[in-house]
């Protein structure tokens, strides 16, 4: 798409033309794990739900990184589009570029030295240690396709080819579920199968997405000549945010699973593990629509079109609101429906997790408006705006209310830690939006 259709066409036409194939995307992403949990929910039982649980952040860092370079450089590269600079559009994407895949390889190297270290810091026990060496050894060795699958999908997006983004990644997830399920029952190859399966998907994803450079849709160009020092942290300052998203969901479940642990035990990080997994999927609807409205709003922000910013800013807040709202009335109607996706539930998991849906999952709807919030600051270049917006509700607030409240509530404290962040984090974003319309973008 040429920038001027981004700045010319009507907002809302732009906006559901990228909402359907930005929320495909996002959603088939979470089924890489989603297949795996359920798979091996299923076929492995619950100690080994348990220990993809706890496993799960290191997905959430690796994906993160790439989301840090690919959502800081796509920012930058669509804000000077539109100014019409374009060779410095340029080199902040061949910057963002080469800086993504230089901390990949740091990290495949730190992650392959201390692999069995990160696995006990994860909160690995002596249950579900085998289960979890069985995992992250393929999912470390394959993290190239974390890395560059976040980026390439952001960029590409932001480049104007959405459905090339969307089937690249539906490919890759209907592989990973096939996979999924051949190399876990048919070929018993345990918690290893389910972890090649999330890989073999996830590089085929990275495959197809190179394709845009050889389509004349392509517009990304490597410009070294035009980089300079101050792109690095330009880079990582506007991407920081959306790292700060993924990474927090790790801090979320690393500090949940040292909670359930200390009150209840496995049983209570298998539990969590539901509610991680169905978390996983509206976030991915919200990120998906804010994926939408991200190139918009930064391309005409960089032409000063200030009403074109505000009018995708609103349409984004109803999508994920209405999305958000489907979820968490199931949940709160038939709790039990997400435990029996996942397991073959006793009664014990039965009984706790009922209580547990219906508490969290009202934060679903707090979550849909932060998200929001955090994307359009972004895509307007506020960067401690957003940043302070995911500090406090992916951090600060979680961790507060999850060591504070079960002191008083027990095990539901834990499960209120969750709503009580986000929706005092609502609060704190929405001042700053009314701060923010009183004065020039």
């Amino acid at each position: 798409m040429e920038t001027n259709e981004f700045l010319e066409k009507p907002v809302k036409g732009l906006f559901y033309r990228y909402l359907v194939p930005s929320i495909i995307g996002t959603m088939v992403t979470s089924i890489y794990v989603l297949a795996d949990t359920i798979i091996i929910g299923k076929g492995l039982g619950s100690v080994a739900m348990a220990a993809l649980n706890i496993a799960l952040p290191i997905y959430n860092i690796f994906f993160g990184i790439g989301l840090l370079f690919g959502v800081g450089g796509s920012v930058l590269m669509s804000v000077y589009r539109g100014r019409n600079l374009k060779k410095e559009a340029d080199a902040y994407y061949t910057a963002a570029f080469f800086m993504n895949i230089l901390v990949w390889l740091v990290c495949l190297v730190l992650c392959t030295v201390f692999m069995e270290d990160l696995a006990w810091m994860l909160g690995g026990t002596e249950e579900t240690m085998p289960y979890i060496m069985d995992y992250i050894p393929y999912i470390i060795w394959g993290m190239g396709g974390y890395f560059l699958s976040a980026f390439l999908q952001t960029v590409i997006r932001n480049d104007g080819a959405p459905k090339l983004a969307m089937n690249a990644v539906i490919a890759g997830g209907v592989t990973n579920i096939i996979l999924d399920y051949v190399f876990v029952f048919p070929m018993q190859m345990g918690m290893a199968g389910a972890a090649i399966a999330t890989v073999i998907g996830s590089w085929l994803t990275v495959a197809i997405l190179f394709v845009h450079f050889f389509t004349k849709k392509n517009q990304l160009k490597f410009n070294f000549k035009g980089i300079r020092p101050a792109f690095i942290k330009e880079i990582v300052v506007n991407g920081f945010a959306s790292f700060l998203i993924e990474v927090s969901a790790g801090i979320t479940i690393f500090i949940f699973n040292l909670q359930l642990l200390n009150y209840v035990g496995n049983i209570g990080v298998t539990v969590f593990g539901i509610i991680c997994n169905v978390s996983i999927v509206i976030m991915g609807l919200c990120k998906g629509v804010n994926q939408a409205a991200q190139p918009i709003i930064s391309m005409n922000h960089g032409a000063g079109k200030r009403e074109r910013t505000q009018e995708v800013r609103g349409l984004a807040m109803r999508n994920s609101l209405l999305i958000c709202a489907v979820p968490v009335l199931v949940g709160l109607i038939v709790p039990n429906f997400y435990t029996y996706i996942f397991l073959n539930p006793d009664k014990d998991i039965l009984s706790l997790s009922a209580e547990a849906v219906r508490i969290y999952f009202v934060g679903f709807i707090f979550l849909a408006v932060n998200m929001v919030y955090i994307s359009y600051f972004q895509s307007v270049v506020k960067n401690m705006y957003s940043l302070i917006i995911c500090l406090l509700r992916g951090c600060i607030f979680v961790i507060l209310f999850v060591y504070l409240l079960p002191v008083f509530l027990d095990v539901s404290g834990i499960w209120l830690a969750f709503p009580a962040a986000e929706l005092l984090t609502m609060f704190v974003g929405s001042r700053m939006m009314k701060n923010l319309s009183f004065r020039k973008l």
